[in-house]
């Protein structure tokens, strides 16, 4: 035990030593003027300065494959009827596809023009190094004014260097100005913030939770408008309980539910505040030293952009600090996530079956005040069950607090079902069982989804609109169709 430990510390010390001398080594290049003002959104115009990382970043096209979220597990059609994530869900791919997969996924609609679709600008915000530019370009009022299909023929360009680099000097930066607010709300002081820091902030752009608050505003020309205003619910602190009464306070919902008109809240993507909680932030573990390792090609230092699961390169990753063999370590993920794949399960049986039971409550003549604790329930166990598993790499990053975050929201989902079932008994319906839902076809029926037409609609924007966006980014020159050579055309429904 006590040479098992001494081989920790000694690898730990080991791993500390080379991050520093990686930061040191990208500290000292990182100076390069990549343009000379404004934004380079375009990903290959940084190639000729950073080859390695640019030919690593390039990597992300290999994850290419669709994990169909809601045949797998069809009750979270269920949880999200009504709104846009009961259409389509899939696993998140490569940074490469990011643009891709915004354009191809159901929820953003098939829009006909620029004002038409279901979505605002702001669905566009954590696709594109081209967001930065365009913020830089209308301001960000007008940004976030109007509907997603504004800026289809300018947002082209995946997650990319500009979406984390300076153009004008290469060093980290954030290009999000909604993250330095909620940085600044939550009290941090942007000056004081380190390159360690930012390591990880850089990622805090995109992985983490939001809502698009509407904010009205007055144009040059003196016109009123609305804005959908991308806002980190950050003012009470970053624990799920904090930011649910951040929502609460303020009566927010994303939706009404379309089964149990429940006023819910939807989960994005925590990653960042969830691994606040964990060991590897109590550690100084930045999010570049498991998902960026350094790599050495040729005698030359480079960070890796290939951005993906650590447990696809432990070697270069983990085992920097776990003294653990390859094999070892991956068992032991693997047991770890099989329990928090048992009680997510259990979590989303749970609100599925809520939710149709207080659909069922209202059909037989229930009572806004009868039924007011339980759909008070249903909000707030649903909302920790997906702020919980949202980030996908939650358990990794923070298993205790994803493991009580999901025993929480069972708890509370089975209270929603006990008084559930008193008000049923009430109604004549004692032996009420909710319907089947153990298929995609089955749960998206419940929940109302009209796929096929979803899917038919969403082939003819793409046959046309798009076509037009695609030329009229390649007129402009912001995009360069050589730079999406070798990518696939993959969706949930084409497949």
């Amino acid at each position: 035990m006590k040479n098992r430990y001494k081989a920790f510390l000694m690898g730990s010390t080991l791993a500390i030593t080379a991050m520093t001398l990686t930061v040191t080594t990208m500290t000292a290049t990182a100076t390069t003027m990549v343009k000379k003002e404004g934004v380079e959104s375009h990903n290959e115009a940084w190639a000729q300065h950073f080859p390695l990382q640019y030919d690593s970043w390039k990597q992300t096209i290999q994850s290419e494959r669709i994990d169909d979220m809601l045949a797998k597990k069809p009750q979270l059609a269920v949880l999200w009827a009504g709104y846009g994530f009961a259409k389509d869900y899939n696993a998140p791919r490569g940074h490469f596809y990011a643009v891709q997969d915004n354009i191809n996924s159901l929820r953003t609609g098939a829009p006909v023009g620029p004002i038409t679709g279901p979505m605002p600008t702001a669905c566009w915000s954590c696709k594109s190094p081209d967001v930065p530019r365009m913020l830089e370009k209308v301001g960000e009022m007008e940004y976030f004014t109007g509907k997603w299909a504004k800026y289809g023929d300018e947002i082209v360009n995946p997650i990319g260097c500009a979406d984390c680099h300076d153009s004008q000097t290469s060093e980290l930066a954030l290009s999000r100005p909604y993250l330095k607010t909620a940085l600044v709300a939550s009290g941090v002081k942007l000056e004081e913030i380190t390159r360690n820091d930012m390591r990880s902030l850089a990622c805090a752009q995109c992985h983490v939770e939001y809502y698009f608050k509407k904010t009205e505003w007055t144009d040059k020309d003196g016109n009123q408008k609305t804005a959908a205003v991308v806002t980190l619910p950050w003012a009470n602190g970053l624990s799920a309980e904090a930011m649910e009464k951040y929502y609460d306070e303020i009566e927010f919902k994303d939706w009404t539910h379309q089964i149990s008109k429940t006023p819910m809240l939807k989960a994005q993507h925590p990653g960042y505040e969830l691994y606040k909680t964990g060991i590897h932030a109590r550690s100084d573990v930045s999010c570049a030293d498991c998902h960026m390792p350094s790599k050495n090609k040729d005698g030359k230092k480079y960070s890796d952009h290939n951005l993906q699961s650590p447990l696809n390169d432990i070697g270069d990753t983990c085992l920097n600090c776990h003294d653990r063999s390859e094999e070892e370590f991956r068992t032991i993920v693997e047991q770890k996530l099989q329990r928090k794949e048992q009680l997510m399960e259990i979590g989303m049986d749970n609100l599925a079956k809520a939710h149709l039971e207080a659909g069922k409550a209202w059909e037989l003549g229930a009572t806004e005040a009868e039924m007011a604790d339980i759909l008070k329930d249903i909000r707030h166990g649903q909302w920790r069950w997906d702020y919980s598993i949202a980030s996908h790499a939650s358990f990794f990053h923070a298993p205790e607090e994803t493991l009580r975050l999901l025993a929480v929201s069972n708890e509370i989902a089975q209270s929603a079902r006990l008084k559930l079932v008193k008000i049923l008994a009430k109604y004549g319906a004692v032996e009420y069982m909710a319907p089947d839902f153990s298929t995609k076809e089955k749960a998206q029926g419940l929940a109302g989804v009209p796929l096929a037409k979803l899917v038919a609609e969403k082939q003819q924007f793409k046959a046309t609109l798009l076509q037009e966006w695609n030329q009229q980014a390649v007129k402009n020159g912001t995009l360069n169709l050589d730079s999406r050579k070798g990518m696939s055309d993959k969706s949930s429904y084409s497949n």
